[in-house]
C-alpha cells in the first residue's frame, strides 16, 4: 500500500553517505533512500557514477559542493546509489544527494529521522519545489522527525505539522543544520 516504507525499510543503522529524500510519482510522494560513497581516486581524473540518476547532473551538483559547499572532492570518486533500483530526474533530490556526498566524504552519519528536499542552483541557492505539502505530509504519515526544505517552500506552508520544518536557502545552510563542517578556501596569491 505504501511503497515509501518498503524503500526505505532496510535502514537499520546510520552509516555516513545515506539520506532519506521525498520525490514525486506523478502525484504521489515517494521517499527514497539516497546513498553516496565517495572514496580516494587512484587515476589522476576523479570518476562521478550515479546508479538511478543523471551522471550529467550528478557532475553539476558536485561542482557546486565544492565550489558553494567548500568541499573539495577533486581528489575523490563520488559513487551515487538510489535504492531499489528506481531511476528519477527530479531536481527535488538534488540537495539530498549533495547531502549524502558530503556526508560520505566527512564521514559524519545524517540523521535517520530526517527527510531532505530542495532542488540547488548552480550558485548554491536552494530552489523551492512543487507540491511540497504532500512531500511533509508523507514524511510525517511515516514517522520522521525533521524536514529539511527551501526557504521559499516554508514560507507558503499553510497546514501545521507534527514534524519539524526547516527551511534552508543555501548550500552552506543545510549543512550547517545537519553539521557538516567544511573548510573555506584559501586564496593563493
Amino acid at each position: 500500500l505504501n511503497p515509501s516504507e518498503i524503500l526505505i525499510s532496510e535502514r537499520d543503522d546510520n552509516p555516513s553517505g545515506s539520506c532519506i529524500v521525498a520525490s514525486m510519482e506523478g502525484t504521489r510522494p515517494i521517499l527514497i533512500e539516497i546513498q553516496a560513497l565517495t572514496s580516494q581516486t587512484v587515476f589522476g581524473f576523479p570518476r562521478r557514477t550515479a546508479n538511478g540518476f543523471d551522471g550529467n547532473r550528478l557532475t553539476l551538483l558536485i561542482a557546486v559542493l565544492e565550489k558553494k559547499g567548500c568541499i573539495l572532492l577533486g581528489s575523490q570518486d563520488v559513487y551515487v546509489n538510489v535504492v531499489g533500483g528506481i531511476r528519477i530526474n527530479e531536481p527535488a533530490i538534488d540537495l539530498g544527494v549533495l547531502m549524502a556526498a558530503a556526508s560520505s566524504y566527512k564521514n559524519i552519519a545524517i540523521p535517520q529521522s530526517t527527510v531532505i528536499i530542495g532542488e540547488v542552483g548552480l550558485t548554491g541557492e536552494i530552489r523551492s519545489v512543487n507540491l511540497i505539502d504532500k512531500r511533509v505530509k508523507e514524511a510525517e504519515k511515516l514517522g520522521f522527525k525533521t524536514c529539511i526544505i527551501p526557504e521559499s517552500n516554508k514560507k507558503n506552508l499553510t497546514d501545521k505539522y507534527n514534524i519539524e520544518v526547516i527551511g534552508v536557502k543555501k548550500l552552506q545552510d543545510a549543512m550547517r543544520v545537519l553539521g557538516i563542517r567544511w573548510v573555506s578556501f584559501i586564496p593563493i596569491s
